[in-house]
């Protein structure tokens, strides 16, 4: 795990952190070519291909009790399991409050395919 991540993390609870952890992992499955970036002043540890915003593809976000993973435009993902949750213009969130969260097959689709709307945002702006 990156330095900057690890101590990010480090003013969390050993709950939220294994939390983050594991949901981190998954993030790095399903996007391995992504730019990691942690954002203190966002509290998050953000995920894109990019330094534009249309590039991002979303962020992990602990709390005191749980993780948020955002994803951006994720207004526009499918979601039939209905996992999404926000009332935004643009973006959603899944809030993972235990490990077993994180093994929903459903949850790991939903990265997939807010990578791939990332990496088609890229392509029609020429820079995928």
């Amino acid at each position: 795990m990156k330095k900057a991540v690890k101590d990010f993390l480090a003013e969390y609870s050993p709950e939220v952190r294994k939390l983050a952890t594991i949901l981190r992992d998954l993030v790095l499955e399903v996007a391995p070519d992504a730019e990691e970036q942690v954002d203190l002043s966002s509290k998050m540890i953000a995920y894109g291909y990019g330094p534009k915003y249309e590039d991002m593809i979303g962020a992990i976000a602990p709390f005191k009790s749980y993780v948020n993973l955002n994803l951006y435009k994720g207004t526009e993902l499918a979601d039939p399991a209905g996992l999404l949750e926000g009332t935004g213009k643009l973006h959603r969130h899944v809030k993972i409050k235990s490990p077993s969260d994180l093994e929903n097959p459903l949850l790991r689709k939903l990265a997939e395919a807010a990578v791939a709307a990332c990496k088609a945002r890229r392509a029609r702006a020429g820079r995928g």
